[in-house]
C-alpha cells in the first residue's frame, strides 16, 4: 500500500516537473518513502540513518556538479589531443572519487543498518531512478501527443 502510495505521489509531482522546488521536493520525499518502505527501517535506524544519506547524496551530487561543470565547457571536436586526454583523466578521477566516497558512506552507513539494508538501498535507488525515468518519458511523449493533436486542430480551423 505504501509503495501505491508513494508511485501516486512520484505521478502526481512529475505533471509538474518544470524544476520547480516544489515538484523537487515532492519527488525527494517520493524516493525517501521508497528507499524507507523498501529498506524496513525501524524508527532508531531512520533517525541515525537519514543524516548520513542526505550527506552522502550532497558529496555525490557535487562530484557529479564540478565534472558537468567541465563539461559543459568541453567540446571534443574541437579540443586538442591533450585536451582530450586531460578530459579523459578527470573523468577518471572523478569514478576514483565516486567509489571512495561510496566506500566511507557504506562503512558508515553499516553502522546503522544491516548489510541486507544496505544492499536494497542500493536496488531501491535505481529502482527509483527507473520509474522516474519511465515516467518523465511517459509525459514528454505524452506532451508531444497532445501537441501533435493541437497543430492537427489547428490545421482543421485553418
Amino acid at each position: 500500500m505504501k509503495r501505491l502510495l508513494t508511485l501516486i505521489g512520484l505521478i502526481a509531482c512529475l505533471g509538474a516537473l518544470a524544476q520547480s522546488p516544489e515538484a523537487m521536493a515532492k519527488i525527494e520525499a517520493a524516493k525517501i518513502a521508497l528507499i524507507t518502505e523498501r529498506l524496513e527501517l525501524t524508527p532508531q535506524q531512520a533517525e541515525k540513518f537519514w543524516p548520513i544519506y542526505r550527506e552522502f547524496g550532497k558529496q555525490r551530487q557535487e562530484i557529479r556538479r564540478d565534472f558537468d561543470q567541465a563539461r559543459r565547457i568541453f567540446d571534443p571536436n574541437k579540443a586538442s589531443e591533450e585536451e582530450n586526454k586531460k578530459m579523459l583523466e578527470m573523468a577518471n578521477q572523478v569514478k576514483e572519487r565516486q567509489l571512495k566516497l561510496e566506500r566511507e558512506y557504506s562503512d558508515r552507513i553499516l553502522k546503522v543498518i544491516t548489510t541486507r539494508q544496505l544492499n536494497n538501498l542500493r536496488k531501491a535507488e535505481n529502482d527509483f531512478k527507473e520509474m522516474l525515468i519511465r515516467r518523465i518519458r511517459a509525459e514528454q511523449m505524452k506532451r508531444q501527443k497532445q501537441q501533435r493533436n493541437d497543430g492537427r486542430l489547428n490545421d482543421r480551423r485553418n
